[in-house]
């Protein structure tokens, strides 16, 4: 008897070992944006850079598991939006987690569809791009990183001093339509700065060119696109006011709710980095303006925040 108890404790021991040993080889799987600066870039050819890269691997290396990088690019249109697309990429099975994602309540719930296309993603065949993918309820993590709001500055404008977006009353803005920026300043003080205002058309006109080159003396835009910017071009005239607006969104990972060992291990290893100062040190590195998380984690409904301002 005693010598079947010591072999089935010693068979026990071995599958546990075996156990450990498989989950140490499945590669932790995360999805970033190759054109998200200086989050996360990924050109064909050269190794992956950014913020996002660099905490993705000490993710992995705490929970000592491989890392591997789905790579997609964001292209919305009016059947996607990010919510869908991380939800299609992370329902597909294309990855365990999606990095650099805006913690909001709408950005969380349950999708108003049962299927979504999968953004184009590295590897991606043509049949991917046709397919449909059944969707899953989403899980964020903790948050990482926050990510508000910044008044810019042309060489025209520079060293002015800026508290309050009232304080942009008199200069010439400029903001792309649609944007969060852009509902910001058109709702402020209700639409006392509408008449300072000119409107460019994402992805077609140059917005901080344009600033740069003092054709306009101020915009409004999120921290990490100034600091992509100015990595960019070194030299460059803008400058940051320093003004951060009230309302901002935390970034986290975001998983499937239906598995919550996973989410629970992600922010054990986010507690410790953080702890230790290597979050605000990868920020460092990757050149971006490194805030730590705020409260609220989640942040409510951010277009009625910004109508009740």
């Amino acid at each position: 008897m005693r010598r079947w108890l010591a072999a089935w404790s010693i068979a026990a021991i071995l599958a546990v070992a075996a156990a450990a040993a498989r989950a140490a080889d499945d590669p932790l799987k995360i999805c970033l944006d190759e054109e998200r600066p200086p989050l996360s870039v990924h050109h064909k050819g050269k190794p992956g850079s950014g913020f996002d890269v660099l905490l993705a691997q000490a993710i992995a290396d705490r929970l000592r598991r491989p890392l591997t990088i789905q790579w997609f690019e964001s292209k919305l249109d009016e059947d996607s939006s990010p919510q869908l697309e991380a939800n299609a990429l992370l329902s597909d099975g294309r990855c365990s987690l999606v990095g650099g994602y805006a913690l909001t309540t709408d950005s969380l719930v349950k999708p108003g569809m049962k299927t979504a296309r999968l953004p184009d993603f590295a590897g991606a065949t043509r049949d991917d791009r046709r397919r449909r993918v059944a969707l899953g309820v989403l899980a964020p993590s903790q948050p990482y990183v926050y990510s508000p709001m910044t008044v810019v500055l042309g060489p025209k404008a520079r060293g002015r001093k800026i508290g309050d977006i009232g304080d942009l009353a008199g200069l010439r803005l400029v903001i792309e339509s649609g944007s969060l920026g852009d509902a910001i300043l058109m709702t402020f003080g209700k639409g006392r700065l509408i008449d300072d205002i000119t409107h460019l058309v994402p992805g077609r006109d140059d917005l901080l060119g344009a600033l740069a080159r003092g054709d306009y003396d101020a915009t409004l835009i999120d921290l990490g696109r100034l600091d992509a910017h100015r990595a960019a071009h070194p030299d460059t005239a803008i400058t940051a006011s320093g003004y951060y607006y009230p309302i901002g969104a935390n970034r986290g990972y975001v998983g499937l709710a239906s598995d919550p060992a996973l989410t629970d291990a992600v922010n054990k290893a986010l507690t410790g980095l953080a702890a230790e100062g290597k979050i605000a040190e990868f920020g460092r590195q990757a050149g971006l303006t490194y805030l730590p998380p705020r409260e609220p984690a989640i942040l409510g409904d951010v277009w009625m925040k910004i109508i009740q301002r």
